[in-house]
């Protein structure tokens, strides 16, 4: 088996400022002088790091890859929007939507963000690689077409997407999006579309606030083609694994895609500073080997995973390198150091029947 692992030391020098995430300044709240977003460089590079340590990039294909191109991103982002990204950027930066700040040359960072998913996408469908992970940094998932947020400038997986369409790569796609927060941006621009199953698995609510709700289904030609699966908060390692089982499996292999595509959040961890939920490093690695699995029945393996979000800096590194491990069959492994804690953490029995409860009902709805 041959794993990509694309990455770019550029990536790691995407920075918004000095940034405030949500609260106002004065009264009892300090400035923020250094900065203030929860989405920075460590959690990637220490990822990076964790995996040059324990030498499994020595069994991964290693690369990076030009940016995405003018064309590339226009397929799914307006011109108007795409010039005035360049010169905002070529002008020193600044915010073009909510809690999306660059620097300057923040827009060649997010076309080369999205060149590694694209790149990541293509050796995939062309039979170069057996699978692959694109560490891209900005995030994309939230990224509607004339409108960033949360983090995202470009909607990176769209972009490959789009591109592998016009290359005459592929025709029937799926994005699985297991980030905490709601992969909005990703249903927006393929929700009247059956090309493109979306899933996204997500934090009831969280971010964005109004978005993701289970009735969201898709409209026109993409009725039935948009699955949102929103738990509320307090949803650990079975939850997430009865999810996939009961819900997000059989979705997949009706739809019978010929690649699938993990919108791969790291933020429903435990530990995670912006969202409620208790995935461990073992959840992660369970869902990448279900999904790898599947991906061999129905899609000769074809499988990429594109790096969204995951704000804990000690604990984003290992659940990264459990889906890195799975991914490649690599027995280089990084084991859990807080196992022990996470493993307490997680719903009691009668939390878990809740959960369970809440999981029929969504397989009533949407899967009857």
């Amino acid at each position: 088996m041959t794993t990509g692992f694309f990455w770019d030391e550029k990536c790691f020098w995407h920075g918004g400022g000095a940034y405030a995430l949500t609260l106002p300044v004065g009264d009892f709240v300090q400035p923020l002088v250094a900065g203030g977003l929860p989405e920075h460089p460590e959690t990637k590079r220490r990822l990076k790091n964790l995996m040059e340590v324990t030498g499994i990039v020595n069994e991964l294909a290693m690369q990076s890859a030009p940016q995405a191109t003018w064309g590339d991103l226009a397929r799914v982002h307006p011109e108007s929007f795409l010039t005035k990204f360049k010169e905002t950027s070529d002008a020193g930066g600044g915010e073009l939507g909510l809690r999306t700040p660059f620097l300057k040359g923040g827009f060649e960072i997010a076309a080369l963000s999205a060149g590694l998913a694209k790149e990541a996408l293509r050796q995939v469908l062309d039979g170069d690689l057996d699978n692959a992970y694109a560490l891209s940094r900005p995030p994309g998932h939230h990224c509607l077409p004339d409108w960033p947020n949360g983090f995202c400038l470009l909607n990176n997986i769209a972009i490959a997407i789009e591109a592998a369409i016009a290359a005459g790569q592929a025709t029937r796609f799926a994005v699985l999006d297991w980030d905490v927060h709601h992969g909005n941006g990703t249903e927006a621009i393929f929700y009247d579309r059956d090309d493109v199953l979306t899933i996204s698995v997500h934090e009831e609510y969280n971010y964005p606030t109004d978005t993701g709700d289970i009735t969201d289904r898709g409209t026109g030609a993409g009725t039935g083609y948009n699955m949102n699966i929103p738990l509320p908060p307090g949803a650990g390692h079975n939850t997430y694994l009865e999810v996939m089982d009961r819900l997000v499996l059989p979705k997949l292999e009706a739809y019978q895609p010929e690649v699938i595509i993990v919108a791969c959040g790291f933020d429903a961890s435990t530990f995670d500073p912006i969202a409620h939920m208790l995935c461990t490093q073992e959840t992660y690695r369970a869902m990448t080997a279900r999904v790898r699995e599947l991906a061999e029945r129905v899609c000769d393996g074809k499988l990429v995973m594109v790096h969204e979000g995951g704000y804990s800096e000690a604990y984003v590194p290992f659940c990264g390198h459990a889906v890195i491990e799975e991914l490649s069959g690599s027995a280089h492994a990084a084991p859990d150091p807080l196992a022990a804690t996470v493993l307490k953490r997680q719903p009691n029995a009668r939390q878990q029947a809740f959960f369970s409860d809440l999981i029929s009902d969504f397989e009533s709805e949407l899967m009857g």
